[in-house]
C-alpha cells in the first residue's frame, strides 16, 4: 500500500480501533476514516456484561477525543451502506460516499434473535452494545424476577452481576451444562457450582417455547417447553452471535461462516481485508478455517494487518485466546480445545484454583485455567511454540505447566526466563 493511501475501516470496534492505531504506529502518513454507527468514541465490550452493570462510573471509551486528533484518525458515526469496488468507493447510510485505497470490514457480528413468540414484548433485551447495557442496568434495580436465555459467556457474566443486586435470577440452557460449547465439562460444572453458590437457579436441557406477557405488553414469564413457567419481568436473550457479512456479501466478496480471508488477511478482493468477528481465517494452529469472537483475535488481527499493510506481511498465526470474569473467579482459555478426546486436571477443583488441559489425539489443544494466571501465561507459550506437549509427558506427579514451558523456552531462547514472572503477574490484568 502506498504511503499516502487512503484507508477505510468500516466498524469502530476494538480491532476497528486497533488497525487505525497500529497504522499510525507503524508510519503511515495517508488518511485513515474510522466509521462507526454507534454515538460517541470507540469503546470496550467485555465490561458490558460485567462491572459497566453494576457501576456506571465505569471508563470504557478506548481512548479520549484529543487521541484521535492527535493521530489525525477521522471518526464517523454513520455507516457503510454498500460497497463500489470498481471505483473503490463506499455509500455511507448518511448519503455520502468516500474513496478508499484499501478499505478494511471490521463489522463484527450481532445477536441471535430467536423467533419466538413474544420476543418483541416490553423488558426483553440484549446485551452487545453500551445503549444495550444502559438499558439492562437501569431496568435491574426495579426487576423483581430476572431471566437470562442462553447460558454461554455473556448469560453466566450477566448472572454474576445481577446475583450482586440481590435480584431473583434464573438462566435458561437448551444444552445440558452452562458454557458447553465452549468448555470443559469439569470447568462448566466448577462454573455451575459457583453460580448455584450465589443463589442462581439453573435450567438446564431447556428449550423456550414463549415468552407470556400481561395487557401492557410487558413480559412476565418464560414459557418452557415442558409447560413450566418461569416468572420474570426482565428477560435477558443471550443465545449467540450472527456474523456481519451482508456487506461483503452484497459486494460479491466470498463469505463463509464469515468473510473468507487468506493468511494475511485479505479477501477475495485484493483492496478489500477483513478483521475480526466477521472473519473467517486460515487457522494455523487446527489446519481448518475459523471464525473467532474474541477481542484477542480482533486485537491481534488488526496489528498484523497493520504490519501488511505499511509492507512487513507476516501471516497470522497468534494463539487464540479468551477470558471471562464471574463473582472471584477468572476463567482464562488458551488454543481451542473443543472436540478433545482426553483431559487432565492440574491443580484441585475444591481449592477454585486449576487448570484443565486438553488433548486431540494425544497432544495439547487447549487448556482452560482458573484463576490460575501462571498456567494460563505458559499454556499459550506452549501452543505458540510448535512444540506439542503429549498427554504422557503430563502424567508425572510432580508435572508442572509453567516449569514445562519453561525448560523449553529456556532451552530455545537464554533471555527468557527473566520474563516468566512478569508474564504470570500480568496475567490477572492483561485484557
Amino acid at each position: 500500500m502506498k504511503p499516502g493511501a487512503t484507508v477505510v475501516i468500516a466498524g469502530a470496534g476494538q480491532g476497528g480501533f486497533q488497525v487505525a492505531t497500529s497504522l499510525r504506529e507503524r508510519g503511515h502518513a495517508g488518511p485513515i476514516i474510522l466509521i462507526g454507527d454507534e454515538p460517541g468514541l470507540p469503546y470496550q465490550r467485555p465490561p458490558l456484561s460485567k462491572s459497566f452493570l453494576l457501576h456506571p462510573e465505569t471508563q470504557i471509551e478506548l481512548r479520549p477525543h484529543s487521541f484521535y486528533e492527535r493521530r489525525h484518525i477521522a471518526l464517523r458515526h454513520t455507516r457503510v451502506a454498500s460497497i463500489d469496488r470498481s471505483t473503490r468507493r463506499v455509500h455511507l447510510t448518511d448519503g455520502n460516499t468516500l474513496a478508499y485505497d484499501h478499505l478494511i470490514l471490521a463489522t463484527g457480528a450481532r445477536n441471535r434473535i430467536p423467533p419466538i413468540e413474544g420476543i418483541t414484548l416490553d423488558g426483553i433485551v440484549q446485551v452487545r452494545t453500551r445503549d444495550d447495557a444502559e438499558r439492562l442496568r437501569t431496568r435491574l434495580p426495579t426487576a423483581s424476577h430476572l431471566a437470562i436465555i442462553g447460558a454461554g459467556f455473556i448469560g453466566m457474566e450477566v448472572a454474576a452481576a445481577a446475583a450482586k443486586t440481590g435480584i431473583t435470577t434464573t438462566v435458561i440452557e437448551a444444552l445440558h451444562r452452562p458454557m458447553a460449547r465452549a468448555v470443559s465439562i469439569a470447568t462448566s460444572t466448577h462454573v455451575a457450582d459457583l453460580h448455584r453458590a450465589q443463589g442462581t437457579t439453573l435450567c438446564l436441557g431447556r428449550t423456550v417455547v414463549r415468552l407470556d406477557g400481561d395487557h401492557t405488553g410487558a413480559v412476565t414469564g418464560v414459557r418452557l417447553h415442558d409447560g413450566s413457567l418461569v416468572p420474570a419481568d426482565l428477560v435477558v436473550v443471550g443465545v449467540g452471535v450472527a456474523p456481519a457479512v451482508e456487506l461483503a456479501a452484497d459486494a460479491g466478496i466470498d463469505v463463509g461462516d464469515g468473510i473468507r480471508v487468506d493468511a494475511f488477511l485479505s479477501t477475495s478482493d485484493p483492496h478489500i481485508s477483513a478483521i475480526g468477528d466477521c472473519a473467517e481465517f486460515p487457522n494455523s494452529h487446527t489446519g481448518t478455517r475459523t471464525r473467532l469472537e474474541s477481542i484477542q483475535n480482533a486485537v491481534d488481527q488488526a496489528r498484523c494487518l497493520a504490519a501488511r499493510l505499511t509492507g512487513t506481511p507476516t501471516a497470522y498465526t497468534a494463539v487464540p485466546w479468551f477470558w471471562t470474569e464471574q463473582f472471584s473467579t477468572k476463567l482464562q482459555i488458551a488454543g481451542l480445545g473443543q472436540g478433545h478426546d482426553e483431559s487432565t486436571v492440574l491443580g484441585d477443583l475444591a481449592t477454585g484454583s486449576f487448570s484443565v488441559l486438553l488433548f486431540k489425539d494425544g497432544l495439547l489443544a487447549g487448556v482452560e485455567s482458573v484463576n490460575a494466571p501462571a498456567d494460563h501465561i505458559a499454556a499459550r507459550r506452549l501452543l505458540a511454540c510448535g512444540k506439542p506437549l503429549r498427554r504422557e509427558e503430563t502424567a508425572a506427579d510432580e508435572f508442572s505447566l509453567p516449569q514445562w514451558a519453561g525448560r523449553h523456552r529456556r532451552s530455545q531462547d537464554p533471555t527468557a526466563a527473566a520474563h516468566d514472572q512478569d508474564d504470570a503477574r500480568g496475567a490477572f490484568t492483561r485484557r
